[in-house]
């Protein structure tokens, strides 16, 4: 998945969690979880979202690299 890719299945994820937030406007390095108001169950739907899209189960000790768009892109994205 290129980083592109990776942002955008992110923001879809988000934008369905969150449907009344600017997505679009995030900074790479907001708190998603701040900047959108996400308590645990929203981020626990986006981590669901998330692992249906790229068909991988996305385990607890992973969710701090979901902290932030840009984290979140490179941690999809993988290596390269």
């Amino acid at each position: 998945m290129t980083p592109d890719q990776a942002e955008h299945v992110i923001e879809e994820a988000l934008a369905q969690v969150a449907p009344d937030a600017d997505v679009a406007g995030l900074a790479p390095d907001a708190e998603l979880r701040d900047e959108l108001e996400l308590d645990s169950l929203d981020f626990l739907r986006f981590v669901e979202l998330l692992s249906e899209r790229i068909g991988k189960r996305i385990e607890e000790d992973d969710y701090p690299h979901l902290a932030t768009l840009a984290s979140a892109v490179k941690f999809l994205a993988g290596p390269g």
